[in-house]
């Protein structure tokens, strides 16, 4: 049964690992030379007039295309498994109906299922634990530039393609799609349902589920540059709206609303924008950024007086290894209900 089972996965096995292969390969060939370029830009960076900052956006704007599509790379591996390993295993056995043969020659129903599932179940989890190693060792790099702020590690695309979970979504999608097959038992219909099901419950579980995995930090702060991310002003109505982001970097903000003196949500500020600190002023000097010579930190200054405040929902981004353990767990107890389910189905209604 086990040489059986090879012989029937060795090809569409050899393809997917085969094109791990070719990308791991690209990767070890193209990671030591971003990482030379970004080491080297760091240590001259200090002489620019810009400062580093100019060189890590710089940096991360040239590479952003590549470090998208490799992460892309990654979060399809899952659904991939689970479209051409896990939904035809079954299926076309079940529409050519060989799989009596198989029962009528001492081979019974579980050890028939046991095999299937082991040896493509396991090689599913490689596949996946592959493919995340890989793309976490090249993307590290990425990491220390601007991925901090444009993709911090708890965003759902760098989550779902770093760490364990891909190990989880692999088993997952292979369980899944295997079942959809016992139960559809066509291959082309299980196939589209299968990558549809996953899809929907990858996009349900980041949105509904993963923010309340683990309960979040909740805080009211004064406004400050480092919890800025956009300032609206309309000098028409003399109202400025704030808009913030998580006070630790690569942290995973989940809303804001800023409050008043006595604690009331406020949607804009009234301020003075005709003069005072948030009226017109000079571009700042360089260097200033950031200080309290730099016209908007006066602004915000001012703002803070007036008893505005930021009410602050927020995951630390020290949460990603809890959420990657916790999520991880979610996806392997799916899977195995779905396991359980196909051999209660094969021995009391697949026949």
């Amino acid at each position: 049964m086990i040489w059986l089972t090879w012989r029937q996965f060795r090809i569409p096995g050899a393809a997917l690992f085969g094109a791990l292969a070719a990308l791991a390969a690209i990767l070890a060939l193209t990671g030591p030379g971003l990482a030379d370029d970004y080491a080297t830009g760091i240590s001259a960076c200090g002489n620019e007039s810009g400062g580093c900052g100019d060189f890590v956006d710089r940096f991360f704007d040239d590479n952003q295309s590549t470090f998208l599509a490799v992460t892309a790379l990654v979060l399809l591996l899952p659904a991939l498994i689970g479209l051409f390993w896990g939904a035809p295993l079954f299926t076309r056995e079940l529409e050519t109906g060989t799989h009596r043969l198989v029962w009528n020659q001492s081979i019974t129903r579980t050890r028939w299922l046991t095999v299937k599932l082991g040896i493509t179940g396991l090689a599913a989890m490689a596949a996946g634990g592959l493919g995340s190693l890989a793309v976490t060792w090249w993307a590290s790099t990425f990491d220390q530039a601007g991925a901090v702020e444009d993709f911090p590690r708890l965003s759902a695309m760098v989550f779902d393609a770093r760490g364990v979970v891909p190990i989880a979504y692999s088993a997952f999608a292979f369980a899944l799609g295997v079942t959809v097959g016992m139960l559809v038992r066509r291959s082309l219909p299980a196939m589209a349902i299968t990558l549809v099901a996953f899809a929907a419950i990858q996009v349900a579980m980041p949105t509904l589920v993963r923010p309340h995995l683990l309960p979040p930090t909740r805080a009211t702060v004064e406004l400050s540059p480092s919890i800025l991310d956009g300032l609206g002003r309309n000098p028409n109505t003399g109202l400025i709206h704030i808009q913030v982001k998580a006070p630790d970097p690569g942290g995973w903000l989940l809303s804001s609303q800023t409050v008043d003196a006595s604690g009331n949500a406020v949607d804009s500020i009234p301020v003075s924008m005709s003069s005072g600190p948030c009226g017109p002023s000079e571009p700042p000097a360089p260097g200033t950024a950031g200080t309290p010579d730099d016209p908007m930190s006066k602004c915000l200054t001012e703002i803070n007086r007036l008893g505005y405040r930021e009410q602050l929902t927020y995951h630390a981004p020290t949460r990603f290894w809890p959420f990657q353990w916790v999520e991880s767990g979610i996806y392997t107890a799916l899977a195995l209900c779905l396991v359980g389910f196909c051999f209660w189905w094969i021995r009391r209604r697949l026949s």
